[in-house]
């Protein structure tokens, strides 16, 4: 089977984000960027059912600038056998996204799309489960464990009370949690390799794909600093100093 997973670009987690000095954005200027940490896991996890004799085919995409080939460059040298770009310069939200991956999943059939669970610039969470009402294929998001069985796949995912199984029929759409897998790192070999390997480009209209952006940002803001904290001698004065506050 084929297993279809989309990567982002983002600012590398190490990486302290900087505001605009107009506050209309994270400064992206001489930063170091990188494939989102869950994508990576997404990669891994499909290599790995590949490794397995599961799938016989890793296809990568990513949404994003001409730059965005580096990532997928990335994903090719873990395991990936070919990657489409869908260049644009413009900020793609995740409807967006998720429209343009039905496209390209409708033209692949893949039997499996394996996202990350969100990606980090923007933590919206939101991609996998609006493909997978898009498509009208059944989800599992969160997950830990992953085993294809047959025509369907089990996804074992972390809940309040637990873990939970789900018996997914394929084709089907599954978000990674951290707790998938460790990603390996690319061999100096793969890096080599991956350069050699197929990259399509398209863009959005290519696709017949609005990504118009729905919403606007207003106001990029650094999170207030945390006041310094209070030291008490004893449990006397730490009940004293709350009934000061008010709050006992």
């Amino acid at each position: 089977m084929k297993i279809l997973v989309p990567v982002k670009r983002v600012i590398d987690y190490n990486a302290k984000p900087r505001i605009k000095p107009d506050g209309s954005a994270v400064d992206l200027a001489n930063v170091k960027m990188s494939i989102n940490p869950f994508d990576e896991i997404s990669v891994e996890e499909a290599v790995r059912l590949k490794e397995k004799g599961v799938a016989s085919e890793v296809v990568v995409v990513s949404v994003g600038p001409a730059k965005s080939v580096e990532t997928l460059r990335t994903a090719l040298a873990m395991g990936a056998d070919r990657a489409i770009h869908i260049q644009t310069d413009e900020a793609v939200e995740p409807l967006g996204v998720a429209k343009i991956l039905k496209s390209i999943a409708d033209d692949e059939k893949p039997a499996l799309v394996i996202l990350g669970k969100q990606a980090i610039d923007d933590d919206s969470n939101q991609t996998g489960q609006m493909l997978a009402a898009l498509m009208g294929r059944p989800q599992g998001t969160f997950a830990s464990v992953v085993n294809v069985d047959g025509e369907h796949v089990l996804v074992t995912r972390e809940i309040d009370g637990g873990l939970e199984t789900l018996r997914l029929a394929l084709p089907a759409i599954i978000t990674a949690d951290l707790r998938l897998n460790e990603p390996r790192y690319a061999s100096l070999p793969n890096i080599m390799k991956a350069k050699s390997k197929p990259l399509v480009t398209k863009t959005p209209a290519d696709l017949d794909v609005d990504v118009t952006p729905r919403l606007a940002t207003l106001k990029v803001a650094e999170p207030p600093m945390r006041s310094a904290g209070i030291k008490v001698a004893d449990v006397d004065a730490l009940v004293a100093k709350l009934k000061d506050m008010g709050v006992a």
